[in-house]
Formats: structure tokens, C-alpha cells, sequence
């Protein structure tokens, strides 16, 4: 059973299966209507202390969860939000070179089912609807980003590779929000199911705190992540969760 967690306790969640179940696109994904609510009262009972650390741009953190902001690391980190809304980037400059995202679109018209999703500094190739394409799909971005390139690195996902910069992590987000208030001090939980969130777990337990997989504390399920989350928030609001968050409640 994941454990109880108290008003002390930063909170990092991943998004796509985590709190979200996993959707045949992108695009698709679907959010409950009360998880938004739910974010925001836990991050009120926490002062603040949870955040968003997501594959996705911070950007679209926000679109899928709107009204509902916080902390929040889009990118595996290359964007950084404060909880006083403060922002960190990577260089723009840091970014995929042109002809590789026009190489891998070339794929997706080869190979039908195959999705390119464009990201600020980096793409993901999506190959959920054709997993038949896996090898071919590794292969091709392996010729683009070999394990030595001092820049770029190949993200292993959930039916899913993404390349992204290498100077950055789920674990070095982790680092930088923990130096900042109001993380710092407070034992981290950090959520998440596959293996890009494995670098955000070990910086929890760096930090004194605690590494949930998905598949192994919540039986594979969001859903269960979510009833977790509400049952905590229960427990220490010692009331009824809101269904929704008003517009504009959270800033």
C-alpha cells in the first residue's frame, strides 16, 4: 500500500500515467473533471509544496489542467515554474535541429500510426498505434542521437521515445524545486510509472523521501494514484473534497 503522507510532505507527481490514464494520442488524453479541485486543495493543505513533473511543456501542463497551476517541470525539467510563478528555461537555442524533426515526419508518412509530437527543445515519437514499428522506430532515432552525442539523449517511454536535451532530468528538477521555498525542508513523495520518472524518484529518496511506482504501489491504475491523493486530503482537511475548482481560484 502506497503510504499516508502529511501536511510536511512535497509532493511531484508525473502526469500521463500517473494521474492520467494513457490515451491512444496525445491529444486524446482525458482529464476528470474533479482533478483539478483535487490539485489544488492538496496543494493549499501542503502551503504550496506540489508540483507538475511531466514529459509535457509546461504550457500544456496548464491547458490540461486549467484552472489548476502550481510548480511545475515541463520537458523532464528543461522548463522550470516556481510556486511564486517564476520561470527557468534552457537555452531556445538548445533545441532539435530542423532536419531530424523533418526526417522523423518523413517516418510517420512511411509508416502509418506512427506520431511525431513537437516539443519546444526536443520531440517525442509516438509508436502506440503501431507497436509493430518499435524496432524501426528505435533504430531511426538511434541514427539521429547515438549514445555518445554530447548534446541530445534517446528518452525511453511508454510505447514512446523521446529525444531531449542531456543536460537535463526528471531528478535535476526534483533538486532545483527542493532548494526552493516552499519545498525546501519537507520529505518528498515522488509519483510516477515509467522509466523517465525513475531519476525523479531517486532525488525524493536523496532527499529522505520516497520513490512510487505506478505498477507497483497503485496496481498499474491512475485511478488508484487519484484515490490515493483524495483520501490523503480527507484525512488532513478532516472534510468533503470541492467537486471543481472556481475559474481563476488558483494563480
Amino acid at each position: 500500500m502506497a503510504p499516508d503522507f502529511d501536511r510536511t510532505t512535497a509532493l511531484f507527481l508525473d502526469l500521463d500515467g500517473t494521474l492520467l490514464e494513457i490515451a491512444a494520442t496525445p491529444e486524446t488524453v482525458v482529464v476528470p473533471p474533479s482533478l483539478p479541485a483535487l490539485l489544488e486543495h492538496l496543494r493549499a493543505l501542503l502551503g504550496g509544496a506540489l508540483a507538475i513533473v511531466s514529459g509535457r511543456s509546461i504550457v500544456t501542463i496548464d491547458q490540461l489542467l486549467k484552472p489548476f497551476k502550481s510548480a511545475a517541470a515541463g520537458e523532464h525539467g528543461v522548463g522550470l515554474r516556481f510556486n511564486d510563478g517564476t520561470t527557468e528555461e534552457m537555452p531556445a537555442g538548445l533545441a532539435v535541429p530542423d532536419a531530424w524533426r523533418d526526417s522523423l515526419k518523413e517516418l510517420t508518412e512511411r509508416w502509418p500510426g506512427i506520431l511525431v509530437e513537437p516539443k519546444q527543445h526536443g520531440f517525442a515519437v509516438h509508436y502506440r498505434l503501431a507497436p509493430e514499428r518499435h524496432d524501426d522506430v528505435w533504430k531511426a532515432v538511434r541514427a539521429l542521437v547515438p549514445d555518445d552525442h554530447p548534446l541530445f539523449r534517446l528518452i525511453p517511454a511508454r510505447e514512446a521515445v523521446e529525444i531531449g536535451p542531456r543536460a537535463t532530468s526528471k531528478g535535476v528538477a526534483v533538486e532545483r524545486l527542493m532548494a526552493d521555498s516552499p519545498f525546501r525542508g519537507r520529505r518528498p513523495i515522488f509519483v510516477g510509472d515509467d522509466f523517465t520518472d525513475e531519476a525523479g524518484m531517486s532525488a525524493a529518496r536523496r532527499f529522505g523521501g520516497e520513490g512510487l511506482r505506478v505498477a507497483d504501489e497503485f496496481k498499474g491504475d491512475p485511478a488508484l494514484v487519484r484515490g490515493w491523493l483524495a483520501g490523503n486530503a480527507e484525512r488532513l482537511s478532516g472534510g468533503p473534497l470541492p467537486e471543481r475548482l472556481p475559474a481563476g481560484a488558483s494563480a
